[in-house]
């Protein structure tokens, strides 16, 4: 696995999924916050652009199975004009589209910022049949990979142009009712799951980053051994915790 901050790209030893004798190697990147516009306070929007082609180069020098991003892939414009945050995800998108071989995306909460669900996933590419999906499965090299949408206000109602409280994220029941079935059908699969916020609430972590129920998302998970480990974006100091057998990698 290649991991790509939005600080550096750097080569990461962990853990590898094996599956007779072949190796997944996959490559990361989340919070690249890309907007064309100046810089305000920590967040350097334009220079992600460059940070983008880095990281393509990289993967694309790395024989890897796929690449996906977790999230905050663009910013918004500081007039919070749609027709612009829409070009800069365009813009950023033909970037990360520079990869040859299947990429994938997560849903960040900036991505909703005054755009809708629709509209981003209109204008992202997800390979084969997560294309125009906010949460979806596929495999890679016999290991299955879960991508969960947390984007939904405490109501249910999904993030949608800015309706929404960064601090509060949750996963509703038919996604969740989704991803106990997605793993009871495939029992034999090491499974690695993919979102933007954090669910693992139980460690020493602000709760304002985390999945509001994320304990019954890990209650699902944990019913199910094949699960190995949980990538997840958002806080950007990054973090590690381990319960029940599954490491959370937040980058």
């Amino acid at each position: 696995m290649l991991l790509a901050t939005n600080r550096k790209v750097n080569a990461a030893k962990v853990s590898r999924a094996k599956r007779g004798g072949r190796v997944l190697r996959f490559g990361i990147l989340t919070d690249t916050h890309y907007s064309d516009r100046p810089v305000g306070g920590t967040r350097y929007y334009r220079e992600s652009e460059a940070k983008m082609r880095e990281a393509v180069e990289c993967f694309n020098r790395s024989d890897l199975d796929f690449i996906i991003e977790l999230g905050d892939m663009k910013d918004m414009p500081q007039s919070a004009d749609p027709v612009q945050t829409l070009r800069d995800l365009d813009h950023i998108e033909s970037i990360f589209g520079r990869f040859d071989g299947a990429r994938y995306h997560a849903l960040g909460n900036h991505d909703m910022d005054c755009i809708s669900k629709e509209e981003f996933l209109a204008h992202t590419h997800n390979t084969g049949r997560a294309a125009g999906r906010a949460y979806y499965s596929f495999v890679a090299k016999g290991v299955r990979c879960i991508v969960l949408d947390a984007n939904y206000n405490p109501d249910g109602e999904p993030y949608c142009r800015g309706n929404f409280d960064w601090k509060h994220a949750m996963i509703p029941m038919e996604q969740l009712r989704w991803l106990d079935e997605e793993l009871t059908a495939h029992p034999k699969q090491p499974t690695l799951i993919f979102l933007h916020q954090l669910l693992d609430s139980f460690s020493k972590i602000n709760k304002n980053v985390c999945v509001d129920n994320a304990d019954a998302v890990r209650e699902v998970l944990e019913r199910h051994p094949q699960v190995r480990a949980v990538f997840q974006g958002h806080h950007h100091a990054g973090h590690y915790s381990h319960q029940a057998g599954i490491d959370y990698i937040t980058l």
